[in-house]
């Protein structure tokens, strides 16, 4: 059996879920961590290890990562895809569907980050791997408390990555432009919901989370003396 292992919050579904499935296809061990762990009952496999740990509880994630250690071996790689996208108008959102993106977005993948870290870097390897989101890039209508978290995800790793480069662990940044999930589900404005589906399908939909899955791929398989920074994605016909 392989050393090692790959964890991967928000695994249940959409890029969480092709990224695991993929990553096992290529032969690594996974540990698996979503809050829906009943989700995740068709990855039956003696690689596979899941724990039912929401990011933003701080021991829990660290206790998994742990496990999977002493199971596995050391960890390769920490994807942090778990995440939450709640749009809305903020003259009148519910406030706390701001503080619930920020605790996921920024705060759970700042934890998920720490209980990686000392390892990597005492082991001088690693690869954390920060699914950030287009709207860490830009600005768009309705997006403003969404994008504040994703371009919290890019600062943080940039910075992060600064630091740990001389330990020769890699941070690196993946950004897609709309993915067919169902992260818009999570939106608790109906019209806003409609408006952002209409122009998803203006432009021949959204990214397969199997192509996000691929090029996070991409850029964990590289020698761990390259690192590839940051890839943005989109659909060939969105413009922003």
């Amino acid at each position: 059996m392989t050393t090692g292992f790959v964890a991967i919050t928000g695994a249940s579904s959409g890029i969480g879920e092709a990224t695991a499935q993929y990553f096992l296809e290529k032969g690594h061990n996974v540990l698996l961590i979503a809050r829906r762990i009943e989700r995740l009952d068709h990855f039956q496999d003696e690689r596979v290890m899941k724990a039912k740990v929401d990011v933003t509880d701080e021991q829990a994630l660290k206790s998994a990562i742990q496990q999977a250690e002493d199971k596995f071996g050391p960890i390769q790689a920490m994807i942090n895809n778990a995440g939450l996208m709640l749009l809305g108008d903020v003259s009148k959102q519910n406030s706390q569907e701001w503080k619930d993106m920020f605790d996921v977005n920024v705060l759970g993948l700042l934890k998920g980050m720490q209980a990686v870290l000392p390892s990597m870097i005492e082991r001088k390897t690693g690869t954390i791997i920060n699914i950030s989101s287009i709207a860490g890039k830009k600005t768009f209508t309705d997006h403003a408390a969404y994008v504040g978290t994703k371009f919290a995800v890019h600062s943080m790793s940039e910075n992060i990555r600064e630091e740990v480069a001389k330990h020769n662990v890699r941070v690196i940044t993946i950004a897609p432009g709309v993915v067919e999930t169902e992260l818009l589900g999570h939106t608790t404005n109906e019209e806003i919901k409609s408006g952002y589906n209409e122009w998803k399908n203006s432009i021949q939909g959204g990214l397969s989370p199997q192509t996000v899955a691929e090029t996070i791929y991409f850029a964990f398989s590289q020698p761990q003396n390259v690192n590839i920074r940051e890839i943005v994605l989109a659909p060939t016909m969105q413009v922003g």
